[in-house]
């Protein structure tokens, strides 16, 4: 337990650049006293203690405003920064090494008892600020969920959502962070411990562009050639006459 414990404070550590020390982690992240909280009330779910478990975790979100269900499956090296308004239905699943930032909803959009309601993370997922993911399908592993977007729909590994309902900026995109080589980050770690972790803060980054966007960008080049062509024709025509 405690080994666990000691892996989820360093993991904070490493990928939040606000983190200025381990005791500041563990002190004062309600992200990790919501994790501690939910492994508690996880236990005593899986042992038939329901009402138990309801009531610590109903307690932690009191404490945290982080709300987990205690039947959810949450991985390790679970990253919930700031975290308050977040909100992990019954059956959702969470994959290791996720970062989910506040405001976000794991939920379900079925009524039916006893069936899988709320959806999978894969792993290395970031789901930023105010994001939905509402259903019983998976996100796949590496994927980026923009802040306030809504995912009603599967995401392939790998991918980038945006918008509202989601829709994915480049699925070939790889990974949460930037490929760096060994040495590179054997070299980095020795400078901070903090900068090897390179991640896409809230989801996106600044030089993706929604393909909505591009296919307006495409229209209106089109519309511009055809002004064009029609001035043309129109100067021919007066020259004429």
């Amino acid at each position: 337990m405690f080994e666990q414990l000691k892996e989820e404070v360093n993991s904070i550590y490493e990928r939040d650049p606000a983190a200025h020390s381990r005791w500041e982690v563990l002190l004062c992240y309600p992200g990790l006293h919501a994790i501690i909280g939910h492994r508690i009330a996880h236990k005593l779910w899986m042992a038939n203690w329901p009402v138990l478990a309801r009531w610590v975790s109903q307690t932690v979100r009191f404490l945290t405003g982080i709300e987990i269900h205690p039947a959810a499956k949450i991985g390790r090296r679970v990253l919930i920064d700031h975290g308050m308004g977040v909100v992990i239905g019954e059956t959702a699943e969470v994959g290791d090494d996720c970062t989910i930032y506040h405001g976000v909803t794991l939920g379900g959009t079925s009524l039916a008892e006893g069936t899988k309601r709320h959806p999978t993370l894969g792993k290395n997922c970031i789901v930023g600020a105010g994001a939905k993911i509402l259903g019983s399908f998976t996100v796949g592993d590496n994927c980026r969920i923009g802040s306030n977007a809504v995912v009603i729909k599967p995401l392939p590994p790998n991918s980038t959502a945006v918008g509202n309902p989601a829709r994915i900026v480049d699925k070939n995109k790889k990974k949460n962070t930037e490929e760096v080589t060994p040495n590179e980050k054997e070299s980095l770690a020795q400078q901070d411990p903090k900068m090897h972790v390179r991640y896409a803060a809230y989801g996106v980054v600044a030089d993706e562009v929604d393909p909505y966007v591009k296919r307006i960008e495409k229209l209106e080049k089109i519309v511009l050639e055809q002004a064009h062509r029609l001035s043309r024709i129109e100067n021919e025509k007066s020259s004429e006459i």
